[in-house]
């Protein structure tokens, strides 16, 4: 599969124009974060020593905090805007649009693996409360949720399995981005193949017919022990 990958522009060339946006920034600042080891102290010493005016940056960013944050969005957006580009993907199969969601934002990861590998290694065995993964994981929920569709007729239980779809997907890829952090197999083959069995594995739940039974045992034991 043959996949576009929009990257942030190189700090040689935004530094020597002097020019500063919220991109270039969000580049200086991982960069800087890999050079270094860490990020600058404060605001202060990182606007000084990359000659960009603190206003400047305050139009884009609060904190530290928030350009992290929103690096994670922007890792999405650009892999929201690969898939809107290939125009068959509307036409694809659940597992089809989960496959080339999934492999599409892992081949972004990878051209930014050193600085996610840094960022989250203290914080992969406790995921669930990562805060600068918080936009991203919304916009992930959203995503699975407006493209993956429940196959339930009903509406009411159409909606609750479409947020359990989402919550349950969310889990799925932190458990795929831990391993991914982990592999060190040649071209991370193996996470590809995690990938590939785990959409696989999870597709058989978008079938109706076992949602519809097991919508109807519920009800029948809620039924029963009222």
């Amino acid at each position: 599969m043959n996949i576009k990958i929009y990257t942030m522009p190189k700090t040689e060339k935004i530094t020597n124009e002097m020019s500063f946006n919220q991109n270039s920034i969000m580049t200086i600042y991982m960069e800087d974060v890999l050079e270094n080891g860490h990020e600058s102290l404060n605001v202060f010493s990182f606007c000084k020593k990359y000659k960009i005016e603190e206003p400047v940056f305050y139009s884009y960013f609060g904190s530290f905090k928030a350009i992290k944050e929103r690096i994670w969005v922007a890792f999405f957006e650009n892999v929201e805007k690969v898939i809107e580009e290939n125009k068959d993907f509307k036409s694809y199969s659940g597992k089809d649009k989960l496959l080339t969601f999934y492999f599409s934002l892992f081949e972004l990861f990878t051209l930014n693996r050193s600085y996610i590998i840094h960022v989250l290694d203290a914080e992969k065995n406790h995921f669930k409360n990562c805060i600068q993964l918080k936009e991203f994981r919304k916009l992930f929920k959203k995503f699975i949720e407006k493209n993956i569709e429940s196959p339930i007729k009903n509406e009411k239980i159409a909606n609750y399995t479409n947020s359990v779809m989402g919550k349950g997907a969310w889990i799925q890829f932190l458990f795929i981005l831990k391993f991914w952090m982990d592999d060190t197999s040649a071209n991370f083959e193996k996470t590809d193949i995690l990938i590939e069995k785990s959409i696989t594995t999870s597709s058989l739940f978008l079938d109706a017919k076992p949602l519809e039974s097991l919508f109807d045992l519920t009800k029948f034991l809620f039924k029963e022990k009222m």
